[in-house]
């Protein structure tokens, strides 16, 4: 696109895409009777119109049925999470059979990190970013304790660059190849959540298969915002959370992959419990456990209908626009933000800085832009002004235009906005 930091080029980019009408089945925070810039579908996703909808059809499928509703309920509640796993494999580019909708996040990694961290002889260390998501750091160091490792020792963190803040595909390689006869899993996160990094999963996953350890990706920031292909990349495991990107709500449901090379075996490490168990006698009580032949016997409990069914919502618009339209227009927003941010540098002489890489195979639906000096002030005059991004210190403000409901009109309000902050 030809960019142009005018309201008639923002208008008329909104008029042209075929995306725009999807904006109108979110709610928006107000601000002085308008809807907010809101750039935070990479903290929490925007409420789906009909989401409410759903989990009022719930509520009154128990009213009505009570635990009838099991069985009896519109969506009955007994394989409740069967109606997420083909929307979801299709927004993780895997096989049905390798997904299921369960718990929270960092539970499910550590759920899966008793199956596939199995730290043996002289392969005991975990390889991941040195800045992850703090929760990913506490869980790979408390697993490592609780197999008697101490971290320090155990733990291979790679570290960004000073300079630039990004870890480089080349340095994650060359790390792999390095610790090699050391690893016994490789654990990141597909798109970082501070700069917006995305990794080449392909290549990565590649070179820790190679080296004999398993590959676990974080997809929190990943999922719903970037193509992905885990069934062929041959990915081991991943999970993502569904209230950033897929608008699940706050604390959403999580969703797990798990390659189907790894289904059907009895003898896997594995936490289970009773929604893991065959259907067919599940309910007959039997006294061993005997796993669904899918990635479903990793469930544990069954699920939670009421917080599960704002999802339902978004799926459906996610497979209504398709993904490949919503890449390209994401592509398109995070360009013509660049685009913003660069013009705005040059009018105002203040050196922003964008440290999430601009190829389009490295970035997602983030860009994270360093403000210096007095960025804090800056970020604190753009909420003040309706613009709900994210700060993160010490000088980066994380903004997020997500292609099924924000607009060209929003990065033109949000540029106006910021220009006046920086002339002030």
């Amino acid at each position: 696109m030809n960019y142009s930091f005018t309201h008639n080029f923002a208008a008329q980019a909104d008029a042209e895409d075929p995306l725009h009408k999807y904006r109108n089945q979110f709610f928006f925070p107000q601000h002085k009777g308008n809807p907010v810039v809101y750039f935070t579908g990479n903290s929490l996703g925007l409420q789906p119109k009909k989401a409410k909808e759903i989990v009022l059809e719930e509520l009154e499928d128990w009213a009505k049925f009570g635990v009838e509703g099991h069985t009896e309920a519109r969506r009955p509640w007994l394989p409740y999470h069967e109606f997420f796993t083909e929307k979801l494999a299709k927004v993780v580019g895997a096989h049905p059979t390798e997904v299921v909708a369960m718990n929270g996040l960092t539970a499910n990694l550590h759920f899966l990190m008793v199956s596939f961290f199995r730290p043996q002889g002289k392969r005991t260390k975990i390889l991941c970013e040195g800045k992850a998501f703090p929760s990913d750091q506490y869980a790979l160091k408390s697993q490592l304790r609780f197999h008697g490792l101490d971290p320090k020792e155990h733990l291979i963190e790679i570290t960004p660059d000073p300079e630039t803040e990004l870890i480089e595909d080349d340095r994650v390689v060359a790390a792999i190849d390095e610790h090699r006869d050391e690893l016994a899993l490789v654990m990141l996160g597909g798109v970082n959540y501070y700069t917006g990094q995305w990794f080449d999963m392909a290549r990565i996953t590649d070179a820790a298969k190679r080296a004999g350890a398993k590959m676990g990706w974080d997809l929190a920031h990943a999922a719903g915002n970037v193509p992905l292909e885990l069934h062929k990349w041959g990915v081991d495991f991943a999970a993502w959370c569904g209230y950033k990107y897929l608008n699940s709500g706050p604390g959403g449901v999580s969703g797990v992959y798990i390659h189907e090379q790894y289904h059907g075996q009895k003898d896997i490490p594995r936490f289970e419990g009773w929604w893991g168990h065959n259907k067919e006698n599940r309910f007959t009580m039997p006294k061993e456990f005997e796993p669904i032949p899918t990635a479903e016997a990793w469930q544990l409990s069954n699920a939670p209908v009421l917080s599960m069914a704002p999802l339902l919502a978004s799926l459906d618009l996610f497979e209504e626009a398709g993904f490949a339209a919503l890449r390209q227009k994401s592509l398109n927003l995070t360009g013509y933000l660049a685009f913003v941010i660069e013009q705005l540098a040059q009018s105002t002489g203040v050196a922003l800085k964008v440290i999430t890489p601009l190829a389009a195979q490295r970035r997602g639906a983030q860009l994270s832009v360093v403000i210096p000096n007095k960025g804090k002030a800056i970020f604190n005059t753009l909420t003040a002004e309706g613009v709900i991004a994210d700060w993160r210190e010490p000088d980066v403000i994380r903004m997020a235009p997500v292609p099924l409901y924000n607009s060209y009109e929003d990065i033109y309000r949000f540029g106006k906005i910021l220009e006046k902050a920086l002339n002030a």
